[in-house]
């Protein structure tokens, strides 16, 4: 068989190897992460690095303490696989460790909150109407990035787990670790903060 042919062959296993690593379910790498298998490892840390890394930005605002958390965050899924119990899925399941390191880091260094990031308003945007909100209205989308961007902390990072995360209420609270009737009701304070924000911006429910 010529060299050119192998390599081809190689390349075709390859582009098979990785679709077939897309394709399978975080439940199953899970598994095969708690039988210490590294390929699956690998497949599930791209699979959620960007957004692990984004969320605990929102948390921490620093760059650099970011990526190291994002590493240490990952080592914690890599030590804990076996514990997974299924009674979440598993990215509420890593976004809780995400959380819990964070605010455990945070509570060592001296942090600034970090600007909301274009990706929740993005989110947003591409979403249309929200509920109870004024964003329907808003024909701007840097309008909306501005009022994002001044919400308070604690409100931007809900906003963030529901609508950029898709998050459900309750998968919200297990992460938060707080009951569902709280994040309900911060929700609620959110959104009308947020409605408040853009009715200052001018614009006003139809």
């Amino acid at each position: 068989m010529s060299v050119a042919c192998t390599r081809s062959s190689q390349k075709r296993i390859g582009a098979v190897a990785s679709r077939s690593e897309s394709a399978q379910s975080d439940e199953f790498l899970i598994k095969q992460i708690a039988a210490g298998d590294q390929r699956a490892f690998r497949a599930l840390f791209h699979r959620y690095e960007v957004r692990i890394f984004r969320f605990v930005l929102r948390l921490i605002g620093d760059r650099r303490h970011a990526e190291d958390l994002v590493s240490d965050i990952f080592l914690v899924v890599w030590q804990r696989a076996g514990s997974f119990e299924g009674r979440s899925s598993v990215a509420t399941w890593i976004l809780a460790i995400a959380r819990y390191r964070t605010l455990t880091a945070r509570s060592r260094i001296d942090t600034i909150e970090a600007p909301m990031t274009d990706d929740l308003a993005d989110t947003l945007i591409d979403r249309g109407p929200l509920p109870d909100d004024n964003l329907s209205l808003c024909d701007r989308a840097e309008t909306i990035r501005k009022c994002l961007r001044v919400l308070p902390p604690h409100q931007a990072v809900l906003m963030d787990l529901v609508y950029y995360h898709e998050k459900s209420i309750h998968e919200v609270a297990l992460i938060m670790g707080i009951p569902n009737n709280t994040v309900k009701s911060r929700m609620f304070l959110a959104r009308r903060k947020l409605a408040e924000l853009l009715n200052a911006e001018g614009v006003t429910r139809a």
